[in-house]
């Protein structure tokens, strides 16, 4: 006999910090809804690439390295008088492929294009770079590069 498919909103799993759920067999509609259903307040992070979604609950631990390594750059940048827009972590897709959102993001070549923005729009660019406080995941590495970041 098969076991009994149990099926709830993904929005009621309650993940504990330092938590990792991956689901394989993930099409990019079911993606998608699940984005629209787990909506932009969230303590989960995503990575989505080749059917496998990701959810990952950063420890606080991570926090701290995250926001050290995101004021080193924009000091960086206004010390050599570089624009930067920062998108924090916004969600970032590629149509059919892929989706990730990063601990943190900047666009610098790019910031007069993005200057301003509140929503991404098609056809924007990804950002030219983006920051993982702890890369370990391939579906995360195989996201970036779907998604065309240059620095990482």
């Amino acid at each position: 006999m098969a076991p009994a498919l149990i099926a709830k909103p993904i929005s009621q799993m309650h993940l504990a910090p330092g938590s990792l759920v991956s689901i394989p067999g993930l099409s990019w509609e079911e993606f998608e809804n699940l984005l629209v259903e787990l909506g932009g307040r969230r303590a989960a992070r995503i990575a989505y690439s080749h059917g496998t979604l990701e959810m990952m609950v950063p420890l606080p631990e991570q926090e701290r390295p995250t926001e050290l390594i995101s004021d080193l750059v924009k000091r960086l940048l206004n010390a050599t008088g570089q624009d930067y827009e920062p998108f924090g972590s916004t969600t970032f897709k590629r149509e059919g492929s892929a989706g990730v959102e990063p601990d943190a993001c900047f666009y610098i070549q790019h910031a007069p294009q993005m200057c301003g923005r509140r929503r991404l729009q098609p056809g924007d660019p990804p950002p030219d770079l983006a920051t993982e406080t702890d890369v370990t995941s391939a579906t995360t590495l195989t996201a970036y590069e779907a998604i065309a970041v240059p620095e990482l």
